[in-house]
């Protein structure tokens, strides 16, 4: 028996795609939505397999809130590459991350697993 815990949380960042050529190639923001999914095989005493605020504290850290995606990363911050981004360091924290799917709107996402 196992069981998937997910946690979501929002930030604010712009970007602008390299190598593309079309609308969304300019100087742009989002509200980004991230979800993860971890999975647990077992609950602690308390009936938790894994605690929602712990994961969102760890979140809210690594998160790129209020920047500019394009400075901080060396790779174009598209939706895939900001999902296998964040997927790469909640695994080192929880190593029964399943997967990252990173929003860009409501309607537009993408995800990472391995």
């Amino acid at each position: 028996m196992a069981w998937i815990i997910r946690v979501k949380r929002k930030f604010n960042a712009s970007h602008f795609l390299t190598d593309y050529h079309g609308k969304p190639e300019p100087l742009h923001g989002h509200t980004w939505m991230v979800e993860l999914y971890i999975e647990a095989d077992k609950l602690d005493k308390g009936g938790m397999g894994v605690d929602f605020l712990e994961v969102d504290r760890f979140l809210k850290d690594i998160l790129p809130d209020y920047k500019h995606l394009n400075d901080i990363f060396d790779f174009s911050p598209s939706a895939e590459n900001v999902a296998k981004w964040i997927y790469e360091k909640v695994k080192e924290k929880f190593p029964s991350l399943k997967k990252v799917v990173v929003w860009e709107t409501e309607n537009c996402g993408a995800e990472y697993f391995e």
